[in-house]
């Protein structure tokens, strides 16, 4: 893929009809027959193009179903230095055993109104990776974006090759950064490579705000000993160099930790956020959130991690059969200009262990105590799964997520939709219906089920906030994109609510069985 490609062609202007009112769906009117309601979206358009690479150009025996015209997985920053600079990032033609070919990359410098698709990051051999680079590897996956204050953007990626830990196989955490706004992209530089004996995974990378000199990546690194410390490395040197990977936070024997991302609050404090996930002798398994706290860049962690809250999702089922993969092992976060840090994630607390919602929770003392958890999505009577949260300069809050209220029209589709809620006093929540119902069985299958992404992205330009996400498209091929999506900032008839409190599950001991039955089932399919 060239650079220069304008996706401005690809405007999708189907500006949304009428806001959702509660338990309803769509843009609240049936389709013909009194069937499932239209397909509707807000103003936005789509990123993602078709798909040119060839079928074996990783370079290795085919492992797996190859989703050739797939797309999941997005991220996108906003550079600090002008908002008008969106540097987006996601995964290009899923892998059902895991991975895509490449992590292709677009820029916008007109706020998100266009994006050009530029050259990949030689993340893997698909996009130009190779003996001469750091890029040497089959797949790539679970790209980050990140963009210091001086408008220098960097994206991470895991590269790797062979299947998780097995005879043969190799990782890496592989970062690459971009001095002219997300148009061209250096060599990659690794953070770590390894053998088979070792596999990093879920990698995040964070700018610091305060300093372009600083950015820091931190990721889990799981052992064939069954143990998956957390990994650090950071460039205190603008990217010429990167300090040696090394271990922040070691749960112990048969633990590990998952989906790090640090955030970094008003004050400079290093807030490592992750979920730990601890599977005793015995079998059973449980998700706890919690924190590490740094206040020199990095070079020093606190060792005793702070509790946010216990992570009792218990995933999202197809009512007609079949899986979901969802995010019900991670989590989302987003840390405002005043510091307070927000943490939002799929949790089955609300209905008894019967579905999940979306939590959310927050810390406004540097992720020293938080909140209990509330629930945010709008309709709390339907599976609601993959929140992803981001707070405006002016403290708004925002939490965009999926859900399957339409799912029992058809038996032969998976009818999903996509939300937004957001809230300025943290007391009232106002639900804004983004786009759908569209097929979820039109996703990329993998072994955990249909894929859309294990997280999505949302941003704000300091007024109005721009999501960016993945959804099946149209028609009978398993093919997806993504898009960015221009929600209005009010809307007088969206669904307007109070997040709901936790009052307790009728078994909580049920309510642990269930979801720690479901963390040993996305263990079991991620990892041997």
């Amino acid at each position: 893929m060239s650079p220069g490609r304008s996706l401005r062609h690809a405007a999708l202007v189907a500006v949304l009809g009428g806001m959702l009112a509660a338990c309803g769906g769509g843009d609240g009117k049936l389709g013909p027959g009194g069937g499932p309601p239209q397909y509707t979206a807000v103003a936005g358009f789509k990123l993602s193009q078709r798909s040119t690479l060839a079928a074996n150009c990783d370079g290795v025996a085919p492992s797996g179903t190859l989703y050739p015209d797939t797309v999941v997985e997005p991220q996108v920053a906003v550079s600090p230095l002008n908002n008008t600079n969106l540097v987006a990032a996601w995964q290009q033609n899923r892998w059902s055993s895991g991975g895509s070919q490449q992590i292709s990359v677009a820029a916008s410098f007109d706020g998100g109104n266009s994006f050009t698709l530029m050259n990949a990051p030689f993340f893997s051999r698909c996009a130009g990776g190779g003996p001469g680079n750091a890029g040497n590897y089959a797949r790539a996956s679970n790209a980050w974006v990140t963009i210091s204050p001086n408008g220098n953007a960097y994206v991470m990626a895991l590269a790797f090759t062979g299947d998780v830990l097995a005879a043969g196989s190799s990782s890496a955490m592989l970062v690459s950064q971009s001095i002219d706004g997300g148009t061209s992209w250096s060599l990659p530089v690794a953070l770590i490579q390894d053998g088979a004996n070792f596999f990093n995974d879920k990698g995040s990378i964070t700018a610091d705000p305060t300093s372009s000199q600083y950015v820091y990546a931190v990721w889990d690194r799981l052992t064939t000993q069954n143990s998956g410390p957390t990994y650090f490395a950071r460039t205190a040197d603008g990217n010429s160099t990167w300090s040696a990977a090394r271990s922040i936070y070691d749960p112990g024997p048969n633990n590990q930790t998952i989906n790090n991302i640090i955030v970094v609050t008003a004050n400079g404090t290093l807030v490592d956020l992750f979920n730990e996930i601890d599977t005793p002798a015995g079998g059973t398994a449980s998700s706890h959130l919690k924190a590490i706290m740094s206040t020199d860049h990095g070079t020093t962690w606190s060792t005793q991690p702070v509790a946010i809250a216990d992570m009792l999702g218990v995933g999202t089922v197809d009512p007609n059969g079949g899986n979901v993969r969802d995010s019900v092992l991670l989590f989302s976060a987003a840390v405002g200009a005043n510091g307070t840090i927000y943490v939002a994630w799929q949790d089955a607390r609300f209905s008894s262990g019967d579905h999940d919602g979306i939590a959310l929770s927050s810390s406004s003392d540097n992720g020293a105590t938080w909140s209990a958890p509330v629930e945010v999505n709008g309709d709390t009577a339907v599976q609601a799964f993959t929140p992803t949260v981001n707070v405006s300069a002016a403290g708004v809050v925002a939490v965009t997520y999926y859900d399957l209220r339409n799912a029992h029209y058809l038996t032969n589709e998976l009818l999903t939709d996509a939300w937004i809620v957001s809230s300025s006093d943290g007391k009232t929540f106002t639900e804004a219906h983004l786009s759908g119902p569209f097929d979820l069985q039109k996703a990329p299958d993998t072994t955990l089920g249909y894929f859309l992404g294990d997280y999505q992205a949302l941003i704000n330009n300091g007024s109005a906030f721009e999501p960016l996400y993945a959804e099946a498209d149209a028609g009978t091929a398993v093919s997806t994109d993504v898009f960015i999506r221009f929600p209005a900032a009010s809307a007088a008839a969206a669904l307007a609510f109070a997040p709901r409190p936790y009052l307790g599950p009728s078994s909580q001991a049920q309510l642990q069985a269930r979801s720690g039955a479901r963390v040993r089932f996305a263990q079991s399919h991620r990892t041997p």
